[in-house]
């Protein structure tokens, strides 16, 4: 007969050997996801070319010779990349379109949340959504985890301002929040200064990382430690996961990542420059980690990757409305140019296996662009058709599935527009609407006097329009020579709004500022 002690121990060993093969199982019938979101990185600040010349092929421009990021040369190789990737200009409200899969017009979400005080701005809309995502809300990370996924967040958040359950990303669906609050700017990268706690910005200290303090580890180093141990902990335990690892960088303050100044000291370009620069290349040794990372766990050809950006650069090279830290792109972070809200993209397979079930579901081809309109809303449909979860009833999506696009083929089905309300007047253009249909591309400015007097511009004008196809670095503004156009543009902006119930700013009096002729 057993003893106790040898029937208790097989017990035991049988119930782990059944677990196992059920999370094993689990695993294997659900690909990993990253989401590798870049804060501030424009479609300009990396060494791959994204941009495209009139054949559709890959056109490198000087900023692309400045910037050094072979790990993203790398995920370009072996996946696709899109040359018209657009987020919104700033950065929470491209956050909870990922998350909900909704435009800003639609959330409400509609500017950056300043995790203090309500910044709608002097004229902005008293009904905007500045508390930003609550714990009942649809998110894709929630829906994930229902489906099986162990949900990872690691790095910014800035869905919700401080004291309210969206400043915890656990609080949205996470299982796991590393780094994650309500601001969207780090105290100081660097671990000698506790990464901000000992700093005049002590009130931006990057939380739960206090095992780096005192340590020479830069933030975005000691983030990708982070995220390492946590999926091989999933992994360990059999489970798939959803890993949104949202860097810090490259946003302010432009601190030096000292282990990547010596390739820009001879550049020629300004000490933040160099520092912007350092930030991008730490940036991409933290993805290149990743991407070995799962390589050593056995588990990359079973890993979808998309990189992205959540808004237009803020590289310090220039005047945000000129052509500059985007070049060829006009325009910056915030701005109504395309510089503003167009943002690199790039989705990939970890490592590329033709015979792998996942990759059999959705082939994505090497090295290729992608040249039609997408935008961040599209991920949350994507991801969900993906891994098969089922959206509750009553929850709109405005994003549009991208599997056509990311295996390199045109989708005639899909609309070739795009949407960019910011209804406020606290950054760098203001109180404007973008509405891209096609090649033409409208701009309203709810309060022109205003955005001509506060950013030094000529023009007093409620419109401009633009031919992208004909003018892609928007020189000429086509308002006055092309009406007909321009009415078209703004009539179909205005029912947009409407669709999506947007809130509106008003003017000195009160009153309620909508496009029209």
């Amino acid at each position: 007969m057993q003893s106790s002690t040898t029937t208790t121990a097989f017990v035991l060993l049988l119930a782990w050997m059944m677990h196992a093969q059920l999370t094993t199982s689990a695993a294997e019938t659900q690909p990993n996801i990253m989401v590798f979101l870049v804060d501030d990185m424009g479609m300009m600040d990396t060494s791959v070319p994204m941009q495209v010349d009139e054949s559709g092929n890959p056109k490198r421009y000087p900023l692309n010779d400045f910037y050094r990021t072979p790990s993203m040369e790398r995920l370009a190789k072996t996946g696709i990349r899109f040359s018209q990737f657009y987020a919104m200009s700033v950065c929470s409200p491209t956050r909870s379109s990922i998350m909900t899969g909704q435009n800003a017009a639609r959330h409400r979400t509609t500017n950056w949340i300043n995790p203090r005080v309500d910044n709608a701005g002097e004229n902005g809309p008293p009904n905007w959504n500045w508390k930003g995502l609550k714990e009942d809300d649809v998110t894709l990370p929630g829906l994930l985890r229902s489906k099986g996924y162990t949900t990872i967040h690691v790095g910014k958040g800035h869905f919700a301002p401080s004291g309210h359950v969206g400043e915890d990303p656990s609080r949205l669906g996470f299982d796991i929040n590393v780094a994650g609050a309500a601001f969207g700017a780090p105290g100081s990268y660097y671990g000698e200064k506790n990464y901000g706690a000992l700093t005049k910005r002590s009130h931006h200290a990057v939380p739960h990382l206090e095992q780096y303090h005192g340590t020479e580890t830069f933030l975005t180093e000691a983030l990708t430690i982070e995220a390492k141990k946590r999926v091989s902990e999933t992994v360990g335990k059999g489970e798939p996961f959803y890993l949104y690892f949202s860097h810090y960088a490259v946003h302010a303050p432009f601190e030096t990542d000292p282990r990547f100044l010596e390739h820009y000291q001879n550049s020629g370009k300004s000490k933040q420059a160099q520092a912007f620069a350092t930030l991008i290349e730490g940036m991409d040794k933290s993805l290149g980690d990743m991407l070995d990372h799962f390589e050593a766990l056995g588990i990359a050809e079973n890993t979808l990757v998309v990189f992205l950006g959540d808004n237009g650069s803020d590289a310090p090279l220039g005047h945000q409305h000129e052509v500059a830290c985007a070049a060829p792109l006009r325009g910056k972070k915030g701005a109504h140019y395309e510089g503003g809200m167009r943002v690199p993209f790039i989705a990939s397979w970890a490592k590329n296996d033709d015979a792998n079930a996942f990759q059999k579901q959705l082939p994505i081809p090497s090295g290729k662009i992608q040249t039609q309109v997408a935008n961040v809303t599209d991920l949350f449909p994507t991801l969900a058709k993906l891994t098969a979860v089922s959206v509750p009833e009553g929850h709109t999506i405005d994003g549009f599935d991208l599997s056509t696009l990311l295996t390199g083929k045109q989708d005639s089905s899909r609309p070739e527009q795009f949407l960019m309300h910011y209804p406020h007047g606290v950054h760098r253009s203001n109180y404007f609407t973008v509405w891209r249909d096609g090649d033409w591309k409208a701009i309203y400015h709810a309060l022109p006097e205003k955005f001509a007097k506060e950013k030094r511009v000529q023009s007093e004008s409620h419109y401009q329009l633009f031919n992208l196809a004909d003018d892609p670095f928007e020189q000429n503004d086509l308002s006055e020579s092309h009406p007909e156009v321009l009415a078209k543009m703004i009539t179909e902006m205005a029912d947009q709004l409407e669709n999506h119930n947007a809130v509106y700013p008003v003017d000195d009096n009160g009153n309620v500022l909508k496009p029209s002729l």
